[in-house]
């Protein structure tokens, strides 16, 4: 009877030299992923200890000081110092990126777990209700639900993370459509195994690197839509340091020649290409589902 699952296997395998080997497969593009990663992760963590100074500390008389020794970035409109808007960005721009894209996994993928596996009507509510809720474009859905509920934190997390929910229960509810299917589920069914045993030992496991891969780029089109909120005025609101925004706010800079607010524009690319660098290696060392035959 076929009961284990490709996660379960590659699981026991990294407890063996084959974790080793996994390791020397991973391409350079894959390693400079990582690298990008845990540089932005580690400025994220450690804002407070590595920003030269406070996220909204004015530190010079003088907007949009240049470059130098005591800036290092110069200085923004106010007169805050940009290396330091930049580090706590991360944080910002980076945390609530990452619980909105839990949250719409959390959301998209129960439901689409649960709509494979259920089927019938629950299946055939949820998809058209999601397929109405992708019928409205997205950036007009968010500023609308934005201009009705308004622009805090609170409400930009839930309103992308339900919107972005919906991709995500589409990718679950195939890729659980494809284990439902299997004889070993099929058993587990005949011999009384209740939903949660179902999802928790078969279903899951076996559409786990899916969906991890999937996180990596839904990840960035949250990190990227909440960017592009904010250089529109309606993401993330000030004081608080957000990399869209501060776009926004120094791009007169540009028409001068300085480069300044081209360097947060570079940070939310060389991010976005860093998450899938790695999530692309992820899928194709997984190599999508496998179950074993016995």
């Amino acid at each position: 009877m076929a009961l284990s699952s490709m996660w379960r296997q590659r699981a026991a395998d990294a407890t063996r030299p084959g974790l080793l080997a996994t390791i020397r497969r991973i391409p350079p593009t894959a390693w400079f992923g990582f690298a990008v990663i845990l540089l932005y992760g580690g400025a994220a963590l450690l804002a407070p200890w590595v920003a030269p100074y406070g996220e909204n500390e004015v530190v010079s008389q003088t907007p949009f000081a240049p470059w130098g020794a005591e800036f290092w970035l110069g200085t923004d409109q106010l007169g805050r110092d940009f290396l330091s808007r930049i580090i706590f960005g991360a944080r910002n721009s980076i945390g609530i990126a990452l619980v909105t894209t839990i949250l719409a996994f959390l959301i998209g993928g129960t439901l689409g777990i649960v709509a494979a596996t259920m089927r019938g009507w629950t299946d055939q509510i949820l998809s058209r209700l999601v397929d109405s809720l992708m019928s409205i474009p997205d950036l007009i859905f968010t500023l609308m639900l934005l201009a009705i509920f308004g622009s805090s934190v609170f409400n930009l997390i839930v309103i992308i993370a339900v919107i972005d929910a919906t991709r995500v229960f589409r990718l679950a509810r195939a890729s659980a459509f494809n284990v439902v299917t299997l004889e070993f589920v099929e058993a587990a069914e005949a011999r009384g195994e209740k939903l949660p045993w179902l999802v928790r030992q078969e279903i899951l496991p076996n559409i786990l690197p899916v969906l991890v891969s999937e996180f990596g780029l839904r990840f960035c089109f949250v990190f990227l839509s909440i960017a592009a909120l904010s250089f529109l005025g309606v993401g993330l609101q000030p004081p608080m340091a957000e990399w869209g925004s501060m776009v926004r706010d120094n791009a007169a800079l540009i028409s001068s020649g300085d480069i300044t607010p081209l360097i947060p524009a570079a940070a939310i690319a060389l991010l976005t290409v860093g998450v899938n660098f790695v999530a692309d290696w992820y899928l194709n060392e997984t190599g999508g589902l496998s179950h074993d035959e016995g």
